[in-house]
């Protein structure tokens, strides 16, 4: 089994918009959707999901209301400020009445889980909680199985929550024998691209011809280094650029990149995403040719990393 994975430097490159469209390509995968902060993959590929399931990040404090004195205590060692004092409200199980009648609540978006106040309240009225930080989900699409995720808001353990997806694709494809796995990796170098990046087959670095695009393609290739992972690069509308695109091909070729594609601005593209649907289902024009074209070159490939 093998494992591409698309992913950018920065965002707004069209990394998913091409994930869709190999996903319409691609014959006997799995995909999966590891921009599990902002997940949009299933926007295009119309998933229906089968399987909805809770994923618990770190722990977040709670107050227990009736051993709580309201000392305070907890307030004064918190470095984050998410323990505080306010006047007495319906309370949850975050907030607790002290014998003084204020209340000692926690703010669970400002706790990081620190644990420092378990250990400094004198009364042990504060304990660690797991917290439902998401969902993950096991979706059929017309082109496949679909692994899929969404972090909640200011939530953390990004790079976690990926893990799961990647190995419950992996579950998935070894279950229906399947040879390849798609990933929509996260963009930027930060802890999920990592967690996305890790152990893959192949990383296409999907970018652009802007010094910003050629800026955060550089950086995502010397992480891409560091793990040993082999990288090929699709500029994606480089038409409108064709100096910078030359220059990136420039850079590409000093540091022994392969270009696995040049994909043209193309009005095709746009009316793909208004529809919802991936670019080589609906559409024969330039961008869906040099996408076609692009698969080729990257089974090609993949081929060759499989046979060393």
């Amino acid at each position: 089994m093998q494992e591409l994975l698309v992913i950018s430097g920065k965002g707004g490159t069209g990394k998913t918009s091409i994930v869709a469209a190999l996903a319409a390509l691609a014959e006997d995968k799995v995909l999966a959707d590891c921009d599990v902060d902002a997940a949009d993959l299933h926007l295009l590929l119309r998933p229906e999901v089968e399987s909805v399931n809770e994923f618990y990040g770190s722990s977040k404090a709670v107050i227990e209301a009736g051993r709580c004195t309201g000392c305070g205590r907890c307030i004064e060692v918190c470095r984050f400020g998410a323990i505080t004092k306010a006047a007495p409200v319906a309370g949850g199980e975050n907030s607790a009445s002290g014998s003084r009648g204020s209340i000692v609540q926690v703010d669970s978006l400002s706790c990081e889980g620190c644990g420092v106040c378990t250990m400094m309240c004198p009364a042990g009225a504060i304990t660690m909680k797991p917290n439902l930080a998401g969902y993950w989900y096991i979706s059929e699409t017309p082109y496949g199985p679909l692994v899929h995720a969404q972090l909640g808001l200011a939530e953390d353990n990004s790079g976690k929550l990926v893990t799961k997806v990647r190995q419950e694709a992996r579950r998935l494809a070894e279950e229906n024998k399947a040879r390849l796995i798609i990933t929509d990796g996260p963009p930027g170098i930060g802890c999920p691209v990592i967690s996305s990046l890790t152990g893959v087959t192949l990383a296409l670095v999907v970018t652009e011809p802007t010094v910003a695009g050629w800026h955060d393609l550089e950086r995502v290739v010397k992480l891409a280094g560091h793990f040993k992972v082999p990288v090929t690069v699709c500029i994606n509308k480089y038409d409108l650029a064709p100096e910078k695109s030359r220059e990136i091909e420039a850079y590409c070729y000093d540091e022994g990149l392969t270009i696995a594609g040049k994909i043209p601005f193309d009005a095709d593209v746009a009316r793909a995403l208004v529809n919802a649907v991936p670019l080589t289902a609906c559409s024969r024009g330039a961008a869906a040719n040099a996408v076609k074209a692009m698969w080729d070159s990257l089974l090609v490939r993949m081929e060759k990393i499989k046979m060393q």
